[in-house]
């Protein structure tokens, strides 16, 4: 028996001899009890002799509740103990539910540990069991977690002759509405999967693959053919003809130049005003002239997890149908230090005219950001804008490795994106936006400065600087998930070690139950 750590952590070590892009295919089936094979089977907190569990009890003539007991196994959520050789059975998997209800989020934690043991094992079939009919569509949620939980990114290992194949085959859900599960994941969920899954790509690829052009490159190939989609790209005339000094600034030290990428969807009426997320897309980050620590600067291929984020929302609502109109602006650049770098000391004038004093290179983030806020206000007139962006070490230092830093002026969309944040698993916490902070961005030569004065409460500041460039009437939300982004160890159901694709789920489900929600109301 073992917790969720317990499992991954073997994952991460056997995963070194994993085939490359070892995933299950996911099918759906009536439930039924095999007679025999690999299953997974859900344990309610001290009341395991029930439901799946006791029928695959009876088949193996009591041994499994034997085994049980002798381990101790009481169905603690997150605890899972794995079996083998339990009467004709190959491998029983139990899955500790705890005392919870059923929820799509239970769910997607089920089947993202289902996945995760699946990529670890050899065995073609494994049938996971949900015999509970109160969850409509049941199986497409499990389908959605057990996708994310076996995600493994392969590209650049090469198989070892004596590895052993592991992770291949089918994963069978078996649920009560066997049907109506395989039309929600095949019409719905399934979109949603592949919007994570193309975030978490982008963003583990390594810098020399990824850069502004090939983002662009890779986004075109991920929604070509997708319908009510069109794309812009602007490259360096075209943001200099626009006055966006400030984007450009930031790239201006790298041989990759920057380009600003607009996905636009158009699911809702003609005249609905469209939702706009926005991403910070530095794809690599060195700090520039203010040069960051070189011992985990590695790591800053992941500085564009926000523009990976918000251009794989878009996909997922576009390939799934969303009824709304919605736009993903990329900031693309990278941030290199160079004889032709941003200086500490320059002074920047952005798209909108307002001015900003550089104390900090490597507060890059936000000098991208602003200009892309601008940009989508003056060309698209968004009713919402959200902007995600791993912005600052102080998020990381204030809310670790659980929530995402929630920084909003709007209550009703602040409270829209914490209800998301719940329910999808992607939670976040809101932190303050007090208007004292307007005096510590105060610069004598400027309008502002790109970080504060007195090195306080950094996260809110970076927010603070974010948001004067947001226009009088915008529903604005500026997300931080620095801490959020990257998994240096492997601890939730639906989520791997290395890059997460936070940020999807989240916006998607904002746009499902607060936006989709309240028009069908």
């Amino acid at each position: 028996m073992y917790r969720l750590a317990s499992l991954l952590a073997v994952f991460a070590a056997l995963s070194l001899a994993a085939p490359v892009a070892a995933q299950r295919t996911l099918d759906f089936a009536p439930y039924a009890v095999p007679a025999e094979g690999a299953v997974a089977v859900t344990v309610r907190q001290g009341a395991p002799l029930e439901g799946a569990f006791a029928e695959v009890d009876r088949a193996s003539g009591g041994a499994l509740q034997r085994a049980v007991a002798a381990a101790g196994f009481v169905g603690d959520r997150g605890v899972v103990l794995n079996l083998p050789g339990v009467g004709p059975y190959h491998q029983v998997l139990l899955v500790g539910v705890g005392n919870d209800a059923p929820s799509t989020r239970l769910l997607e934690d089920v089947g993202g540990l289902v996945g995760q043991w699946g990529l670890l094992s050899a065995v073609p079939r494994i049938e996971l069991l949900w015999p509970d009919a109160s969850q409509p569509a049941a199986g497409a949620h499990l389908a959605l977690g057990a996708s994310l939980g076996q995600y493994a990114f392969r590209t650049y290992r090469t198989p070892r002759p004596d590895a052993p194949v592991l992770g291949k085959g089918e994963l069978v859900l078996r649920v009560a509405d066997a049907e109506g599960s395989r039309r929600a994941w095949n019409d719905d969920w399934s979109a949603v999967a592949e919007g994570v899954r193309f975030s978490r790509d982008l963003v583990t690829e390594p810098a020399n693959t990824i850069h502004p052009e090939s983002f662009v490159e890779r986004t075109r190939a991920a929604f070509a053919g997708v319908p009510n989609v069109s794309i812009e790209v602007l490259d360096v005339p075209a943001m200099q003809k626009l006055g966006m000094e400030s984007l450009l600034a930031v790239g201006q030290g790298s041989e990759r130049p920057p380009r600003l990428l607009v996905v636009r969807y158009r699911g809702g009426p003609r005249d609905q005003a469209p939702l706009a997320f926005v991403g910070k897309g530095i794809t690599f980050d060195t700090g520039g002239i203010s040069l960051k620590n070189p011992e985990n600067m590695w790591r800053m291929k992941y500085d564009m997890t926000g523009a990976a984020s918000v251009t794989g929302t878009v996909l997922a609502l576009a390939k799934r149908g969303a009824k709304v109109n919605a736009i993903a602006v990329a900031a693309l650049a990278e941030n290199m230090p160079s004889g032709t770098a941003v200086r500490p000391g320059d002074v920047i004038r952005t798209m909108s005219g307002k001015t900003y004093e550089v104390i900090n290179t490597d507060a890059e983030g936000r000098m991208a950001l602003v200009d892309a806020i601008w940009f989508v206000q003056e060309r698209d007139r968004p009713r919402v804008l959200v902007d995600v962006a791993t912005l600052t070490g102080s998020q990381v230092t204030a809310l670790g490795d659980e929530y995402a830093g929630l920084f909003s002026r709007d209550e009703a969309l602040a409270a829209d994106l914490l209800a998301a944040g719940a329910a999808s698993g992607e939670e976040v916490w809101r932190l303050p936006l007090h208007p004292s902070y307007a005096k510590d961005l105060e610069s004598p030569i400027a309008d502002l400065r790109n970080v504060g004065s007195t090195g306080g409460a950094g996260a809110s500041i970076g927010a603070f600087f974010i948001g004067a460039w947001v226009q009088e009437g915008v529903a604005w939300a500026h997300l931080d998930v620095a801490s959020m982004a990257w998994r240096d160890a492997p601890v939730l159901p639906t989520v791997p070690l290395g890059a997460t694709g936070y940020g999807v789920r989240l916006l998607d489900r904002y746009v499902r139950d607060h936006v989709e929600g309240a028009a069908a109301e």
